[in-house]
């Protein structure tokens, strides 16, 4: 394992076990039946890795989803355990380190597209709208301001990039081409339901979810699953309530920190990605703490 100044995770290693595929947080190691996915403490922004990490991010991230995973029924996930104890005896010399940073899932073909529901007016969307009057090609009634809720969510669809590239926001026709009709209906339908049931479980715990991205599996019998994490601070934005409101950028309990950080010191957003201050990380790994506490009504 190796770790920065901070006691951040920033790869994981098994003994015995070969190198696994690096994602831009997450490790993958193919178990053969299954795969174990291990979340680090990196941290990425504008698809950037960043050189040290956030401690215990990676584990609020699983902690989160297993929170989710349990909670959501409008359709099945990948989950096996993450109970270390039930892992295959392959990983167990890594039991101490992969505890409550790991969850072992069923293998999938991944759908390739991000699933991403927008329940507000904010980010990249903001920045079209201004402009068009549209997210993602989809024209909006004028008037909005940042931060407004829309009307109804709507579903924007991406292309996933590979590490060190930018995910490609993507039309739902370019969806369809990408997997098919059935298949791009049937993920249009669930990710905004999903982020509905999230988005009301949410706010009884005073936090607005303003956006979130999913993704999904198929088995081999043709099952979709949900996969990856699900609404956490990486995947979503998360706004308290009481410090909402429209018209600016709302406080949030999400990586946006980091990301206005690096806005601020006009950071170009290709790599190498420059180091985080103490007091960045610090100020982000209380943000997804306070956002595990209020929403799961977890600690670490």
């Amino acid at each position: 394992m190796r770790y920065d100044h901070n006691r951040s995770l920033l790869e994981s290693s098994i003994p015995g076990m070969p190198e696994p595929r690096r994602g831009k947080v997450r490790d993958i190691y193919d178990l053969g039946d299954y795969l174990l996915l291990v979340a680090t403490d990196r941290i990425s922004a504008f698809d950037c890795v960043m050189p040290n990490g956030i401690p215990d991010k990676g584990k609020v991230l699983t902690q989160m989803s297993l929170f989710w995973l349990d909670f959501i029924k409008e359709v099945d996930n990948h989950l096996v355990t993450a109970d270390v104890n039930q892992y295959p005896v392959s990983v167990q010399a890594a039991a101490a380190d992969l505890d409550g940073r790991s969850m072992l899932v069923r293998k999938t073909t991944v759908i390739p597209a991000e699933c991403v529901a927008r329940g507000y007016l904010v980010g990249s969307g903001w920045k079209e709208y201004q402009q068009n009057q549209t997210v993602c090609g989809i024209p909006l009634k004028p008037g909005y301001r940042q931060a407004d809720q829309l009307e109804e969510p709507i579903f924007t669809p991406a292309f996933k990039a590979e590490q060190g590239e930018h995910d490609e926001n993507i039309s739902f026709e370019k969806m369809v081409e990408l997997t098919d009709r059935e298949t791009a209906e049937t993920l249009r339908t669930l990710t905004l339901n999903i982020y509905r049931t999230g988005a009301e479980r949410a706010a009884k715990a005073g936090i607005i979810i303003a956006d979130t991205k999913f993704e999904f599996g198929r088995q081999e019998n043709g099952e979709i699953l949900l996969i990856d994490e699900i609404l956490t601070p990486d995947s979503s934005r998360f706004w308290p309530a009481e410090q909402y409101s429209p018209g600016a950028n709302p406080p949030s309990l999400d990586k946006q920190f980091v990301r206005d950080y690096l806005t601020d010191i006009k950071f170009n957003q290709q790599p190498p990605a420059p180091i985080l201050p103490d007091d960045v990380v610090e100020k982000t790994r209380d943000k997804y703490l306070q956002a595990l506490q209020l929403l799961a009504g977890k600690t670490l």
